[in-house]
């Protein structure tokens, strides 16, 4: 019987119904027995006796029996060499073919060392510095209106002045804006003082980019949200904070122009926010976004409205001659390979205050930045064998942090001069144009919506200005990945401390008459510095036994 909620029967049955069963099972056999002895078939298998001895020709016989053993042995034994030589050849060609197509690879590795063309054109490598800056620079070119990303954490060291001085000498009357994306990871006064030192050369749009876009599978499911829901929402980064004031400012720019539509091309560092922001104005996740630095790859065009089509592009390639806190933050030479995760958290926590990532990070004073990491790998859990603390993993997450949504720092806005390329009547034709009145009015709706952190829970950061950009494929030089290093040597103390002199160990000689199971001890001398100049020459000095002794 098939018990319930179980998929097969119990075997267990009475024993009265095995017996039976056992009965006929000992019936049927022993018919079956009946049936084939009266048949005349028989379970014995006959013996072969051989060739028996009154046999006429018997040697003959049997040597035509040995001869055929051997003949059936010799073709088992042909049949076994040929499968022997057919896996062999087998494992040659093999060889063979994999040796061949690594031949071409290391042969151009060999022409790239020499530097010396290879015959056939090679494809251009998409993830190479070189096609990041050729995506670029095909952006700005088919661009009317380029807008410069920046995040409001730190918006001097998201500036590129490589990329400002071609848009201006590109031609064409192509204007230049800031968007400064992220403002609700930054203090309300700070923000508003970004806002008007950057408006002084640029027009500036405040922008908080929704970090929940609809699919476009799913867009058409979701036809309502109820009141309640849309609170939540707003709490979890779903409602976008400038859209209308700046797609307002563009169309409005768009019908003062003769063109049918307007191109805009987005351009920044890597993880300011480029593809977020084209999905915020489009509603929809038509850029692949990510919290990992470099997901764009290509340029992209969005058609958000008949009079308009913004232009996605790769992050900026950040300049090797930059601090190393810019290239930290700005550059991929940690997922390249070029730099350890370990060297960058280290450049950054000598630019904050200690207290502030004290408090953030709910961590105990430390003195460097792998006691820093040691104690907030322990922190988070993240442990290895024997309960030794991952500071590789607890690197990782400190600087996704940084260079993700989440942490809230800022940075001071200072007053600096204009570059060289920035003069005061380029600086008009930039402002002509647009609707600045209804820019102004914009951002502060903007400024009024946005949920600002209190400047207390927000990291002070020190900025190393304006972050150096590569443009021209000319300018930039492969660089070999840099090769690991043990955490010791890369996580050197970032301040000097004082080394002891080690003490000299010497073992006491053996005592044979001893024969005690003790275990030998040891006898630490410390070095004790003896100036024998100074004993002797105050040797010979005569003293006054009533002066000395007093």
């Amino acid at each position: 019987m098939k018990r319930p909620k179980l998929r097969k029967a119990s075997k267990r049955m009475s024993c009265a119904k095995r017996y039976k069963i056992q009965k006929k099972v000992r019936d049927h056999t022993r018919k079956l027995r009946k049936e084939a002895k009266k048949k005349g078939v028989s379970k014995r298998v006959k013996k072969d006796c051989g060739v028996p001895s009154s046999a006429p020709f018997k040697e003959e016989v049997l040597r035509e029996a040995e001869q055929r053993r051997l003949q059936i042995e010799e073709e088992k034994e042909k049949k076994k060499q040929a499968a022997k030589e057919e896996r062999a050849k087998k494992r040659k060609q093999d060889k063979e073919s994999a040796s061949k197509e690594k031949e071409p690879k290391a042969k151009k590795a060999r022409q790239d060392e020499n530097g010396k063309p290879s015959g056939k054109r090679s494809t251009p490598d998409k993830n190479s510095k070189q096609f990041l800056c050729g995506e670029i620079n095909k952006v700005i070119d088919a661009s009317d209106v380029v807008i410069q990303v920046l995040d409001a954490r730190d918006p001097l060291g998201c500036r590129c002045p490589q990329l400002e001085e071609a848009v201006l000498q590109s031609g064409g009357n192509k204007k230049l804006l800031f968007v400064l994306n992220k403002i609700d990871l930054v203090p309300k006064e700070n923000v508003e003082k970004w806002i008007q030192s950057l408006q002084k050369v640029f027009p500036v749009v405040a922008f908080k980019a929704s970090t929940q876009i609809k699919d476009r599978a799913m867009e058409a499911t979701k036809t309502r949200i109820v009141a309640s829901n849309e609170v939540l929402d707003s709490s979890r980064g779903a409602v976008c904070f400038g859209k209308d004031c700046l797609t307002e400012l563009l169309t409005s720019y768009a019908a003062t122009t003769e063109k049918d539509i307007l191109k805009v091309g987005i351009v920044g560092f890597p993880n300011v926010g480029k593809s977020s922001l084209i999905n915020s104005l489009k509603e929809v996740r038509a850029c692949n976004t990510g919290i990992n630095r470099g997901t764009t790859k290509f340029m992209q065009e969005v058609l958000i409205s008949s009079t308009l089509k913004l232009i996605d592009s790769p992050g900026i390639v950040a300049s090797p001659s930059n601090p190393p806190a810019s290239m930290a933050l700005r550059s991929l030479q940690v997922e390249e390979g070029q730099e350890t995760v370990l060297e960058a958290v280290r450049t950054l926590l000598k630019q904050c205050d200690k207290t502030q990532v004290m408090l953030r990070y709910t961590v105990p004073d430390f003195r460097n930045s792998l006691e820093f990491l040691a104690m907030f790998a322990k922190k988070r859990g993240f442990l290895q064998k024997g309960g030794v603390a991952n500071t590789e993993q607890a690197a990782t997450v400190f600087l996704a942090d940084w260079t993700g949504p989440k942490l809230r720092y800022h940075t001071k806005p200072s007053e600096d001069s204009l570059p060289a390329y920035l003069s005061d009547t380029v600086i008009s034709d930039m402002q002509n144009g647009w609707d600045l009145s209804k820019l102004k009015t914009g951002n502060a709706i903007t400024l009024k919506g946005v949920k600002f952190p209190y400047p207390s829970s927000s990291i002070s950061f020190v900025s190393k200005g304006p972050t150096a950009g590569l443009l021209n494929a000319s300018e930039i030089v492969e660089e070999k990945p840099a090769a690991k290093v043990a955490q010791k040597i890369e996580m050197a103390t970032d301040e000097p401390e004082q080394i002891p002199e080690e003490p000299i160990v010497t073992e006491e000689p053996e005592r044979p008459e001893q024969t005690s199971l003790k275990k030998k001890t040891t006898k630490v001398h410390f070095p004790v510095d003896v100036n024998l100049s100074a004993a002797t020459a105050s040797a010979d000095d005569a003293y006054d036994f009533n002066t000395d002794f007093k």
